[in-house]
């Protein structure tokens, strides 16, 4: 009871302030800061537990939480969660109290929180019910509900064309400014889901409050948790963020909820934990990426998903940035090889003010074929036959060196193309639902 009411406590003020043991333990003293990175000699803790640095001020104590990250011999690597202005040599270092666990409970609903659950709205701190920690337990693999279910996200392209099962992790792959975090905001405010889970993971700080405002607002956000770590925090609050977020959609998941999470963005999670293994000395691997950064990734997003025979679901979109629109980017390569399918965002379908700018050829739902009837899979596989056609011919078409009747399918592909636009395109506040979807795929194929 005592490290619940301090915990409280310390959410109201939203300070950095971290409880100590109420037991006598060994301190440890900081004798370096490199970077990111702080080095500690005297104190015997395990990777991955918590520990207060403590430096004493003419103003009085300053604590901040670190984490160990490592060890070499008798010293050990930790990382602040939050920055480390006016830490000096000699600084005091002893484990924290509390294990690492963190609040939970239905009163998060409607509230924004950072990366270890201190609200960042301002409206003080929430009733917890429960304690948790930070990893969640695994689900035996082969006691997972499989997806059998398709999931409404009021988006036709995807609606048809790449169906959605309930308990998929899907990710957003695009360069920049493509229109990831608007396609991200419509899936949030017309997708079928009794609890959304928001994670805004290292994007610029403007968009926390747009995204809540403009995309949530007050009826999407009285069903939502937002964690937030913007671009300026530290690349452990960032991680933290990540991991949070899925440990939120888990607690409410475990409570047989259908919850919709969604993390922008999962290449932010992973530059994070590329900044911490360097500082610590991990060896680049892949483009700068040391291998621990691909070890996580599979932890992180296998975490989502259906939970066993009768309990809830956590279906997942995670938007991955392509840097300089290279879908070969490390990132995006292996994060494609552990989700359940990619929407490909096109900068060419962008800049011709076509939205949402998915490219239908480099898209696919794997878990399609199985929760969809045979008709709509074969309407689909249809249309992006006469959509490719277009494509492989476009550059002859347009300079009119193509000559009707050459190819009849090629010409079908010609006639279809003004309809098969229109259907893929589709306004910020409209909303398609699936059988609408599925009606007008099979009006487009049938014409």
């Amino acid at each position: 009871m005592p490290e619940r009411i301090s915990f409280a406590r310390r959410l109201a003020g939203y300070s950095a302030a971290v409880d100590l043991p109420a037991a006598p333990v060994v301190e440890g003293r900081l004798i370096r800061m490199v970077g990111l990175t702080l080095e500690a000699e005297g104190q015997q803790a395990q990777v991955g537990s918590r520990c207060v640095v403590i430096n004493e001020t003419p103003q009085g104590e300053n604590r901040v939480e670190a984490e160990v990250v490592g060890f070499a011999g008798s010293k050990i690597y930790l990382m602040p969660v939050d920055r480390m202005e006016g830490m000096q040599p000699g600084a005091r270092v002893v484990p924290a109290a509390g294990g690492g666990k963190l609040p939970m409970g239905s009163d998060m609903l409607g509230r924004v929180l950072d990366g270890i659950g201190r609200p960042l709205d301002g409206k003080g701190p929430f009733a917890c019910e429960d304690w948790v920690d930070l990893n969640g337990p695994p689900i035996n693999p082969l006691k997972r509900h499989p997806i059998d279910e398709t999931l409404d996200v009021g988006i036709r392209t995807i609606n048809s064309l790449l169906t959605v099962g309930r308990g998929q992790r899907l990710g957003l792959f695009a360069g920049s400014g493509v229109g990831k975090s608007v396609l991200l905001g419509m899936m949030t405010r017309f997708t079928e889901a009794e609890i959304i889970v928001v994670g805004l993971v290292g994007e610029r700080g403007r968009e926390v409050k747009e995204f809540i405002e403009d995309i949530l607002g007050e009826e999407g956000m009285a069903r939502s948790v937002v964690v937030a770590s913007p671009a300026d925090d530290a690349p452990l609050m960032r991680l933290r963020a990540a991991m949070y977020c899925t440990r939120v959609a888990e607690y409410f998941r475990d409570k047989g909820r259908n919850v919709l999470l969604l993390m922008d963005s999962l290449t932010r999670y992973a530059q994070a934990q590329r900044e911490i293994a360097l500082a610590i000395g991990e060896p680049p691997a892949t483009k700068g990426y040391p291998p621990s950064v691909f070890a996580k990734l599979p932890a992180l997003v296998e975490r989502a998903g259906n939970a066993e025979q009768g309990g809830g679901s956590i279906t997942a979109f995670y938007t991955v940035l392509s840097e300089g629109d290279d879908q070969q980017d490390p990132i995006a390569d292996a994060s494609r090889a552990i989700l359940d399918g990619h929407v490909v965002l096109s900068r060419r379908l962008a800049e011709e003010g076509h939205y949402p700018a998915i490219d239908i050829e480099a898209s696919i739902s794997r878990a399609m074929p199985q929760i969809v009837p045979p008709d709509h899979l074969r309407q689909a596989q249809q249309l992006k036959q006469l959509y490719a056609r277009y494509q492989q011919s476009r550059d002859l078409i347009s300079v009119g060196a193509y000559a009707a009747g050459s190819d009849p399918l090629t010409d079908k592909a010609i006639a279809a193309m003004p309809a098969i636009q229109g259907f893929l395109r589709q306004g910020l506040q409209e909303s398609f639902s699936l059988d609408e979807s599925r009606d007008g795929l099979g009006q487009l194929i049938n014409e």
